[in-house]
């Protein structure tokens, strides 16, 4: 006989699709909110649909947003000639938790695979040039992950940026060959982006 019902199986097997949630994490967090705590998991629930119904992508850098364009698109304070490049929004945060970065970002929502079927348009890559050339941006920052597809997608940028007049960098010392931004600490990232590097374009 299943301790658990079909309904609290659901609930398990949907909370694992969270980074870093295995079964027992799951099961943890199903348990308590459904012993107890159900005003919480009411609230949670309602969170999670109202940020679905609402938050979008901003129409210029593709960060998430409640506006059609976000905040940082918007602070004219940040329109300083520099765009950082990220894989993805959680990126974004940690480079913003820093407060090294004074420019505007493009969140491409993942890197180039083209064995995974990612190609440029699945990464919006075809909005990049309109972004920089309406944004007179002077350099661009690539503050990807070291890993192979990071490195495509640093290259693929490289070839957009050829003959443009933009200088083109690279976050340097402290990011671990394969290792995510999302995961390294602010003094790391704020080493990385004072030593980043001039990359040919």
């Amino acid at each position: 006989m299943a301790a658990l019902t079909p309904r609290i199986e659901q609930v398990i097997h949907a909370l694992q699709c969270l980074p870093g949630v295995g079964r027992k994490t799951a099961t943890r967090m199903t348990l308590f909110l459904l012993q107890g705590h159900r005003e919480d998991a009411e609230h949670l629930a309602s969170s999670i649909n109202e940020a679905l119904a609402t938050v979008t992508s901003c129409a210029k850098c593709h960060n998430l947003s409640d506006a059609e364009v976000c905040d940082i698109c918007t602070d004219e304070r940040r329109a300083n000639g520099q765009l950082c490049v990220v894989e993805t929004a959680a990126d974004l945060v940690a480079i913003e938790e820093t407060g090294t970065f004074e420019g505007r970002y493009f969140v491409l929502h993942g890197l180039l695979s083209p064995i995974d079927g990612i190609g440029p348009d699945e990464l919006s890559l075809g909005t990049f040039l309109p972004c920089v050339r309406d944004g007179a941006i002077r350099e661009v920052i690539v503050a990807l992950s070291t890993t192979v597809e990071g490195e495509a997608t640093t290259h693929f940028i490289s070839e957009l940026l050829e003959n443009s007049g933009v200088a083109l960098t690279q976050l340097a010392h402290g990011i671990p060959v394969g290792g995510e931004l999302g995961y390294v600490n602010s003094r790391t990232i704020t080493q990385a982006f004072e030593r980043r590097v001039k990359l040919d374009s």
